[in-house]
């Protein structure tokens, strides 16, 4: 069913919320609901929707995700309404008008079939009508006069009475939708979180900050609530919403029309129980919830974002490396890499039981491999195993290069069933030393092969909802994965599966494909494997490249169902497609505007032109290593007014991370980040990026490093705060 038919007008809606035109977005959902891919939309789809890149797709995927729910809860209900006989015309017209989850459950609360409540006991006591008399307080008698009439058995004394209408008519006034709406406009204006000491919690703790804690939850910022957070589910603090409820019961009291009368007493009885017993608690739930929910969201947008810098960093490229794994007592595991990953060889160096021996078997690797870099993990003996490696190569000229790579998530890849499918006679730990080198060689085709949220690069990443955050982190390996594009003939599975229309099935039939016939010799050929069918081709073709291949667009991101197109523009300039590659000259004579067609606009030709100017380009900035400094290997070692330079490896919403060689990263706190005001971190930093910063406080007791990335460093320093 398309949306058209399930909303009013959904794709206005949707346009308005994301700025966006009308026929863009009812482009774009007609290719999703194709089943295109937004990988392929944003690259081949620019004309029909008139630009739009990843981020743009993916919010009206989103968008029109939570429409259609909301359309089909507002069936389920009408429904449900039906089938009990309590829709009547004008409810139903209340019902379409809603445009939000949270007023149309407002709305149906007092139709929700519900438990058996106080309220629900005093109906069945006979007295609805003593809750209604209540309400409109009309009765010339007073309330405890008029109650007499509703004495039985079941209730035998006018208080009982009084009491049990009162709950009733709570219960009524909670689930009023407009009491529901003003009461938590109130809280989040004006409402604060409280945090406390749990019972039982010790006295002293991480979150002991947070005893007597208390902020406006408008302001209260995403990873100080997942810190509140995670303390009140490790049950030592306690949490709350605090508010001055007089003016909201008052504005209340104004809107239900209060009398000032005996009858008028009874409803403010009602009203203080109802926001006591039932309206706070119900809204401080769904608040919590919904602060809960954002803060996930904000967390999870800086794990995709450092995600997305981590997959992407610049690879050291097909070159021969060696990969060490430090390990002080157990060795320094070691293995030689081919230009294309492939494993060579292993040994274990153990330099503090012989380092003259290790030293020579590293020298002897070196000599017979010619390896271009020395891939070393970042773990527990890093920098002990640099001093080593950089001492012993003193005497080589040239030396191969020293790195130091991130081993996040290493020993997960080495236990998994992809290494052991990979290399099923080899030891654990020469598996992870393997993963280290290929990480340096390319990160994004080796860290695929890792559940994202594995790689160690959020912010409360334990703490967030698990199924948005891997929906959101997989979102973001697969837009790195075709936007960077994969070589057909040498890709790994757990690679192939993340090219747009593919996934793990398709990915192992490709590998079996070419490991029973050989290498793929065009991108035709795909359509041969098992499964395979012309719209995932469709979806899928662009994103492989085969660097073989006869024809030499395979080799490029144009679209197979461009081919025909770039061989005419060829023989229009007289040109062998070969000729067309990397010839900025020709390219630049031909007449682009003539091939303008109904499926073919500019947007287009101009990815066609750009490729074919710079074929199969890599979108990753150039390979640069760090240098840190011989002289300060420990924490103990960084004094203030010190200037290092690092790599950034996390990046939170209050600053970024940075290694500067000593075992503990250092935090450059976001006002330090740069000499003008940011608001957000990734506006000025990104993960892997080489920075210069300055030491401006070490607290050697608790390993904090406070650092500084401005050209005054002393400016600002107060504002520093470790979190």
């Amino acid at each position: 069913m398309s949306l058209a038919t399930q909303t009013r007008d959904p794709l206005t809606r949707i346009a308005a919320e994301l700025q966006l035109k009308t026929p863009q977005v009812q482009a774009c959902i007609e290719l999703l609901d194709e089943g295109a891919t937004v990988p392929f939309i944003a690259r081949y789809r620019k004309d029909k929707t008139q630009n739009l890149d990843e981020v743009q797709i993916l919010a009206i995927q989103e968008r029109l995700a939570y429409w259609r729910e909301l359309d089909e809860r507002r069936r389920s209900i009408l429904k449900s309404m039906t089938d009990q006989g309590q829709l009547t015309p004008e409810l139903q017209a209340r019902f379409e008008a809603i445009e939000s989850k949270t007023e149309l459950e407002d709305l149906y609360l007092p139709y929700k079939p519900k438990r058996r409540t106080r309220a629900q006991m005093a109906r069945e006591k006979g007295l609805e009508p003593l809750a209604v008399a209540m309400r409109l307080q009309r009765e010339r008698q007073s309330p405890s006069d008029y109650a007499k009439q509703f004495l039985s058995t079941e209730v035998t004394d006018v208080a009982a009475a009084l009491s049990g209408a009162r709950d009733i008519l709570a219960e009524d006034i909670a689930e009023t939708a407009r009491v529901r709406e003003i009461a938590r406009e109130a809280l989040w204006r004006q409402g604060r979180i409280a945090a406390g000491k749990a019972k039982n919690a010790p006295e002293v703790s991480k979150f002991q900050d947070y005893y007597d804690f208390s902020e406006a939850i408008s302001r209260i910022p995403s990873h100080r609530y997942l810190a509140l957070r995670r303390g009140e589910n490790e049950k030592v603090l306690k949490l709350s919403i605090e508010i001055d409820s007089a003016p909201l019961l008052d504005r209340l009291a104004n809107w239900l029309r209060i009398e000032r009368n005996s009858w008028g007493d009874q409803v403010n009885e009602a009203l203080n129980d109802c926001w006591k017993r039932l309206l706070l608690p119900s809204l401080e739930t769904e608040i919590l919830a919904e602060l809960k929910s954002r803060a996930d969201g904000t967390a999870i947008d800086v794990f995709a974002a450092n995600l997305r810098e981590i997959l992407l960093a610049p690879p050291f490229g097909s070159q021969s490396v060696i990969g060490l794994d430090p390990g002080l007592r157990t060795g320094i595991k070691t293995v030689v890499l081919g230009a294309t990953g492939q494993y060579l060889e292993d040994t274990v160096l153990h330099p503090l039981r012989n380092e003259s021996q290790a030293k020579q078997q590293l020298l002897a690797l070196i000599k017979k491999h010619q390896p271009h870099a020395i891939a070393i993990g970042d773990g527990t003996g890093s920098r002990e195993t640099e001093g080593w490696v950089r001492g012993w190569l003193k005497e080589l000229q040239p030396a191969p290069v020293i790195v130091r790579v991130s081993e996040a998530g290493a020993s997960i890849y080495s236990a998994s069933d992809i290494a052991r499918k990979e290399f099923p006679d080899l030891d654990l730990t020469v598996r992870g030393a393997i993963s280290i080198g290929r990480r340096l060689q390319d990160p994004l085709a080796e860290l695929v092969k890792l559940p994202p949220e594995s790689i160690g690069v959020g912010q409360y990443q334990h703490d967030v909802e698990q199924k948005s955050l891997a929906g959101r982190l997989n979102q973001v390996v697969e837009s790195c994965v075709n936007g960077v594009g994969v070589e057909l003939n040498t890709a790994s599975a757990p690679l192939l599966e993340r090219v747009a229309g593919l996934g793990p099935k398709l990915a192992a039939e490709i590998v079996a494909k070419r490991d029973s016939e050989g290498p793929f010799s065009s991108r035709a050929q795909l359509k041969k494997v098992k499964g395979l069918g012309a719209k995932t081709f469709e979806q899928a073709a662009g994103f492989l490249r085969i660097r073989e291949s006869a024809n030499p667009l395979d080799r490029t991101a144009v679209h197979p169902e461009s081919y025909s197109l770039v061989e005419r523009i060829a023989k229009d300039a007289g040109l062998k497609l070969e000729q067309l590659l990397n010839n900025p000259e020709k390219l630049s004579s031909i007449d682009w505007k003539r091939y303008i067609s109904g499926e073919i606009g500019e947007l287009t030709l101009a990815d066609i032109r750009a490729e074919l100017e710079k074929p199969g380009r890599d979108p990753r900035r150039s390979f640069e290593a760090p240098t840190f400094r011989d002289d300060v290997k420990e924490v103990e070692d960084v004094k203030t007014g010190m200037t290092f330079e690092g790599r950034i490896t996390n990046v939170a919403a209050f600053g970024a991370f940075v290694d500067i060689g000593v075992h503990q990263d250092g935090l450059v706190h976001v006002s330090q980040l740069a000499d003008k005001f940011v608001r957000d971190p990734h506006e000025v930093v990104k993960v892997g990026q080489t920075i210069k910063v300055t030491v401006l406080d070490v607290d050697y007791a608790r390993r904090r490093i406070q650092l500084s990335a401005r050209s005054q460093p002393q400016q600002g320093q107060a504002q520093v705060k470790q979190r």
